[in-house]
């Protein structure tokens, strides 16, 4: 169950990436698809800046795309899909991601699926968060694992500590498959803003990674985790007067099919 609202929290720097992405994708596509187009507000970016072309937004989650249809227009549609099984009728232009593919299982493999939708001379282009070897993932992981929350599901610590490659890694997908590859990664540093409790980066992850955890226990469970985890937090990432710092690591990759 994804929490829009929690989500978008901290939506200023959630989005930036998707634009910094955004801006290095050229041309004029006349078929866009996003996949993992969550609340959407995104994907009505790109039907603006490409008016002329259809753009549909893919997304797993109701939750997030209960919030679509406020974006929703001539040239934009959404549509509930897993990307695992979907896949478009024809090719299309351009093929694009923000923070989504590294959820799905095994994405090393999918990654080569999507990319045989994309048309000749069109673009395969994608985010994914790499700050999984950060203190906000290792010690979630570290948590997960101690004797009092042995009860939680394997795949729950499995989803917690999701993991994506770097940009060599990606280049070596999609450039033995025609693609001429534009690949690289950015360190952010989010000087997060006071929040209710004090604990910024608690409330990041409470809209992420720590969904699938918190899924598989009851209130006081979740109260409990929330404490011990968050205390750890605040201890690797302490609050200053003008906010918190929260380094993030991410990783880029436009794509072009060649013809």
């Amino acid at each position: 169950m994804w929490n829009p609202q929690q989500y978008l929290q901290f939506q200023q720097e959630r989005d930036r990436p998707f634009f910094d992405l955004l801006a290095q994708v050229q041309g004029q596509p006349n078929t866009v698809a996003d996949l993992g187009c969550g609340t959407g507000h995104l994907t009505a970016a790109l039907a603006e800046r490409w008016p002329g072309a259809d753009v549909l937004g893919l997304d797993s989650s109701a939750e997030m795309l209960s919030k679509g249809a406020a974006y929703a227009r001539s040239n934009l549609t959404f549509r509930q899909a897993d990307l695992r099984q979907w896949q478009p009728a024809a090719p299309l232009d351009l093929l694009i991601s923000n923070a989504a593919l590294q959820w799905v299982d095994g994405h090393a493999q999918l990654i080569p699926r999507l990319a045989g939708f994309v048309a000749a001379g069109g673009v395969f282009a994608f985010q994914v968060p790499g700050n999984f070897d950060a203190p906000s993932h290792t010690l979630l992981a570290e948590v997960v694992t101690r004797p009092r929350w042995a009860k939680l599901q394997a795949e729950s610590r499995d989803k917690a500590t999701l993991g994506a490659f770097g940009p060599a890694e990606y280049a070596a997908l999609l450039a033995p498959l025609g693609f001429s590859v534009n690949a690289w990664e950015t360190t952010y540093l989010h000087l997060l803003p006071t929040t209710e409790g004090g604990n910024a980066v608690l409330e990041w992850v409470k809209g992420t990674a720590l969904r699938p955890v918190l899924a598989q226990l009851d209130d006081a469970d979740s109260a409990e985790f929330l404490a011990e985890y968050g205390a750890e937090l605040a201890r690797a990432y302490p609050a200053q007067q003008y906010g918190t710092p929260f380094p993030f690591r991410r990783v880029f990759v436009v794509a072009q099919r060649s013809g």
